[in-house]
C-alpha cells in the first residue's frame, strides 16, 4: 500500500508560471500578430491568471497531487489530519474557501465533500429524494463541475481586486507595495480543494460505475468514495435495511473507478472504500466460493445458518457445503438472506483488508455512533495486515452529538466509581445540564474528537456530511422569525447584514461576488475608455466601503 506518484504530481501541484512571465509570454504571442489591435500583453496575462484550471482534468490532477501530499504528511504525522464540509451548492463551497482562506490565511487541508444525500434531497429533478440512488446520476458530476466553477470564479474575483489594487499602487508611484503585490500574485493560493464525490454503490453494474465514474472526474473530482450496499438496494448509512454484497461484486467496482482514472490520465485518483457492515444484517447473493478459505468462502461464513441433512431439505431450499456440513442460510420472504448477530465488526474488518488489497486508497467505515475505540478496535485489525491503512469518516448529524458524548462520560463517571446522582441518564440532553461538569466534559471530548480520532483510530480525513443543509435551515428559521415578527426590516438588518459588514463575510458586496467588477475589467480591455461599466460613483455597492 505505498503508493508512488508516477511522475505527474510534481507537475500538477506546481504553481503558475510568475506574473511577469506570464507578461513576457503574452508580449511574445502578440508581436507576432499585427492586426490584434488593442489586445494588451498585461490583460492577457491577469485572464490567464485568473483562469489557472482550464478543464475539469486539470483541476483532478492538480487536487488528486495535493491529496496524495498529504496522506503522505499524515502518515509521517497524525495532527495533519484533514477536514471537509459537505456543500451541496456551488455558492457554499465558494463561501466556505473563502472563509476559510480568510481565517486562516491557507486552504490547506481544506477538503469539499460531495454527498449523495444532499443531492437526493435537494438537487434532485423529482424533489427531495430519500438516499437511495433514487435521484439522477448525472446531477453528481453537474455538481462537481458548479463546485469547481464557482471555487475558480472565487479565484478570479479575489485576484482581480490585487490587479486593482496593483493599478492604484502604480498610480500613486508606490514601488514598494507595486512590488508586494505582485509577490502576492505569485504566491497566490487557489481556492480550487480536492472533493471526495460521493458515487453511492455505483449506480447499477461495474460498467455503468465506470462510466459516471468517468463523468465525475472529467468534472473535477480526484477521489471517488464508493459502497458496498446493493446498487438497487442502497439505504441511508444511518438507516435501516441495508443489503452488502459480495466481496467480488465490489472489487469489480473498485477496478471500474481505477480503470476511469487511469483512462483519463489522472494516476494519482484516490478511491475511498466504504463499508456498512457494522449495520448492514442482510445480503442479496451468496458468495461463489472455488476453495474453503477463499474470500468468498470467508463472507459466506457469516450467514445464520442451520445444519441439515439430505431428507430435510424443502423444495426451493438453498443449501451450502461448508466442512462437509450442509448448511441452510436463513432467507427472508424478501428473498435475501441474514447475517448471523454479532458478526458486523469482523465482517467490517474483512471488507476493508480486502478493498485495501485491491485498489483501494482510504477507507470509510460507517458506525452508528461516534466512539474513538469503536473505530480503532477495527483499525487495530486492519493494520495488522495492512499498517498505513487510513480512514474517512463521516462526523455524521445523524448522530446526537451532546447525547452520545453526554452518555459517553456519565458510563465512564459511574464505571470509575464517582457519584452520578445528580444526573438522570434517560434526560442528559436537557439544556439544564449544559454547565455541569458532566457537560463540560463532553463538550471537550467533542471538541478534541478528530484531533484525537486521527491520533488513535487512524482517522486521515474528517468530513461532515449534511452541515449546510442544517445551516441553510438554521439560519433561514431565524430570520423568517424575525422578519416576519415584531422585528420587520430590522431583523435582517441586524442579524444578518450588520454582521456581514462587522465580520467582514465577501458577500456582503453581492454584486461584486457575483462578478460585477471582473466583468467592468474585461469590458475596459475589450473596449477601452469606451467600456459602459457598473461601478461607477452610483453603484449602491459603494457604500459598503
Amino acid at each position: 500500500m505505498n503508493f508512488q506518484p508516477r511522475g505527474i504530481s510534481d507537475l500538477a501541484i506546481q504553481k503558475p508560471a510568475s506574473y511577469q512571465s506570464q507578461i513576457e509570454a503574452a508580449e511574445a504571442l502578440l508581436k507576432d500578430q499585427p492586426t490584434w489591435n488593442g489586445v494588451k500583453a498585461e490583460a492577457v496575462a491577469r485572464m490567464r491568471l485568473q483562469n489557472r484550471f482550464k478543464t475539469g482534468l486539470d483541476v483532478a490532477r492538480y487536487t488528486a497531487a495535493l491529496m496524495r501530499a498529504d496522506m503522505a504528511a499524515y502518515d509521517a504525522d497524525s495532527t495533519k489530519y484533514t477536514q471537509s464540509l459537505g456543500c451541496w451548492h456551488g455558492f457554499i463551497a465558494q463561501q466556505k474557501l473563502i472563509s476559510v482562506k480568510k481565517h486562516f490565511n491557507t486552504t490547506d487541508r481544506t477538503y469539499l465533500y460531495l454527498s449523495g444525500w444532499m443531492i437526493a434531497a435537494l438537487r434532485s429533478e423529482f424533489g427531495p429524494l430519500p438516499d437511495q440512488s433514487m435521484h439522477e446520476k448525472t446531477s453528481v458530476p453537474a455538481l462537481i463541475e458548479e463546485l469547481y466553477t464557482f471555487l475558480r470564479q472565487a479565484d478570479a474575483r479575489e485576484l482581480n481586486t490585487i490587479f486593482r489594487d496593483l493599478d492604484a499602487a502604480r498610480k500613486a508611484g508606490d514601488k514598494a507595495k507595486e512590488t508586494a503585490l505582485i509577490e502576492k500574485i505569485d504566491n497566490f493560493q487557489t481556492h480550487v480543494v480536492p472533493v471526495i464525490a460521493d458515487i453511492d454503490a455505483g449506480f447499477g453494474n461495474a460498467e455503468a460505475t465506470y462510466l459516471l465514474a468517468k463523468k465525475m472526474i472529467e468534472a473535477g473530482a480526484c477521489a471517488l468514495q464508493i459502497e458496498n450496499q446493493v446498487s438497487d438496494e442502497k439505504q441511508c448509512g444511518h438507516q435501516d435495511g441495508k443489503v452488502t454484497v459480495p466481496h467480488e461484486v465490489f472489487l469489480a467496482k473498485i477496478r471500474a473507478c481505477r480503470h476511469a482514472f487511469l483512462e483519463l490520465g489522472v494516476e494519482d485518483g484516490i478511491i475511498v472504500t466504504r463499508t456498512d457492515s457494522l449495520g448492514a444484517g442482510l445480503t442479496q447473493q451468496i458468495a461463489v466460493s472455488h476453495a474453503p478459505g477463499d474470500i468468498g468462502d470467508q463472507y459466506n461464513s457469516f450467514l445464520d445458518c442451520e445444519e441439515v441433512d439430505v431428507t430435510s431439505v424443502g423444495n426451493g431450499d438453498v443449501i451450502i457445503s461448508r466442512e462437509g456440513k450442509l448448511l441452510r442460510p436463513k432467507r427472508l420472504p424478501s428473498n435475501l438472506y441474514q447475517f448471523r448477530e454479532g458478526t458486523g465488526a469482523d465482517r467490517c474488518v474483512l471488507d476493508c483488508i480486502t478493498s485495501l488489497q485491491n485498489g483501494a486508497d482510504l477507507l470509510w467505515i460507517e458506525t452508528e455512533k461516534p466512539n474513538i475505540e469503536q473505530i480503532a478496535s477495527m483499525v487495530d485489525r486492519i493494520r495488522e495486515v495492512i499498517p498505513n491503512a487510513k480512514l474517512a469518516y463521516n462526523n455524521s448529524p445523524s448522530f446526537n452529538w451532546t447525547l452520545n458524548f453526554r452518555w459517553q462520560v456519565y458510563d465512564e463517571m459511574k464505571a470509575a466509581g464517582k457519584d452520578v446522582s445528580q444526573y438522570n441518564r434517560a434526560e442528559l440532553m436537557k439544556a439544564e445540564y449544559d454547565n455541569t461538569p458532566l457537560a463540560l466534559e463532553a463538550d471537550e471530548k467533542i471538541r478534541t474528537f478528530q484531533a484525537d480520532s486521527a491520533k488513535r483510530a487512524g482517522i486521515f480525513h474528517h468530513l461532515i456530511t449534511l452541515p449546510t443543509y442544517h445551516t441553510a435551515a438554521l439560519s433561514t428559521d431565524n430570520l423568517a422569525k424575525e422578519y416576519f415578527g415584531e422585528q420587520g426590516m430590522l431583523g435582517y438588518v441586524k442579524n444578518v447584514q450588520r454582521q456581514e459588514i462587522r465580520q467582514g463575510i465577501a458577500c456582503v458586496k453581492h454584486q461584486d461576488m457575483a462578478g460585477s467588477n471582473i466583468g467592468d475589467d474585461h469590458k475596459e480591455y475589450f473596449a477601452g475608455e469606451a467600456a459602459l461599466k457598473a461601478g461607477g460613483a452610483h453603484n449602491t455597492m459603494n457604500q459598503f466601503g
